[in-house]
C-alpha cells in the first residue's frame, strides 16, 4: 500500500508553515525528502529568501540538489519551523525517532525551533509504542548501557549493517536498538535512558510536535 501521493500532498500543504526569511529545519526520511523538493519550487516561485538546517548527509544532499541555501544549527540561535517525519507516533503525540540514525541531530533541531511538524503516514501512529527505542550512545559505553538498559527491563541490541558491521552514526558513534515492550510511560523512560552515562540521546523525544500531517491513502491526509 502506498502513501506517496498523500506524502507529496501534505508536504506541499506543509509550506504555509513557511515564511520569507526563514530558518527551517530539515529532517530525514521520505517525507522530508518530498517536502524539501516542494520547498525548493516554493523558494523559486515565490523568490523566497529561506536558509535550511539538515539533520542527516542524506537530506543535506537532496537539499543541495535542488539549490536551498544550508548552514549548520550551531551558525544559528532558533529555528522558526522543524518539518521531520517519525518511525511511530502514540496517542498522546510522543514520537519515536532514529530508524535512519539522525536522533541526535533531530532532537538538537526540535529544541531549538519555535515550531516542529511532524510528517508521517497512518502505520506509523499507535496508542502505546511498541517498536525498538533507538539509542544512540558512544562505542566505549556499549557494555555498561547494554547492562543497564537490562535494568529497566529492556533488551539492547547494537545495530549492524546488512554485513554485519556496527552501524556507526554521522556523529561517530552506535546505536543500540532497545526493546521495552508496550510503552505506556515514555517520558518517564526517555528521562531514565538519558541518565545512563555514555547514552547521547534517546530517540523518544519529549518535545511534542506541534502540528501533525497524517498520511492516508487516496492521496488523503489529516492534519491533527
Amino acid at each position: 500500500m502506498s502513501y506517496d501521493d498523500a506524502i507529496k500532498a501534505l508536504s506541499n500543504d506543509a509550506l504555509k508553515h513557511v515564511k520569507d526569511n526563514s530558518v527551517i529545519g530539515l529532517g530525514s526520511g521520505r517525507a522530508a525528502t518530498a517536502l524539501v523538493k516542494s520547498l525548493s519550487k516554493l523558494i523559486e516561485v515565490k523568490d523566497l529568501h529561506i536558509v535550511g538546517i539538515p539533520t542527516s548527509l542524506q537530506i543535506k544532499l537532496t537539499a543541495e540538489e535542488v539549490g536551498i541555501t544550508l548552514v549548520e544549527a550551531d551558525q544559528v540561535d532558533h529555528i522558526d519551523v522543524v518539518f521531520d517525519g517519525a518511525d511511530q507516533i502514540d496517542s498522546n503525540k510522543f514520537v519515536i525517532k532514529g530508524g535512519g540514525g539522525a536522533l541526535l541531530r533531530e532532537n538538537i533541531l526540535f529544541s531549538l525551533a519555535k515550531k516542529v511538524v511532524v510528517m508521517a503516514d497512518k502505520t506509523k501512529f499507535v496508542k502505546n509504542f511498541s517498536r525498538t527505542v533507538p539509542v544512540e550512545i558512544h562505542p566505549l559505553a556499549r557494555t555498561s548501557v547494554t547492562k543497564n538498559i537490562t535494568k529497566l527491563e529492556g533488551i539492547a541490541q547494537i545495530r549492524t549493517l546488512e554485513r554485519g558491521y556496527p552501524f556507526f552514526t554521522e556523529n561517530g558513534n552506535i546505536i543500540l536498538d532497545c526493546d521495552f515492550g508496550t510503552i505506556k510511560n515514555p517520558k518517564t523512560l526517555s528521562q531514565k535512558i538519558k541518565l545512563i552515562p555514555g547514552v547521547l540521546e534517546s530517540g523518544i523525544f519529549l518535545r511534542k510536535p506541534d502540528i501533525i500531517y497524517k498520511a492516508k491513502t487516496g492521496g488523503k491526509f489529516d492534519i491533527l
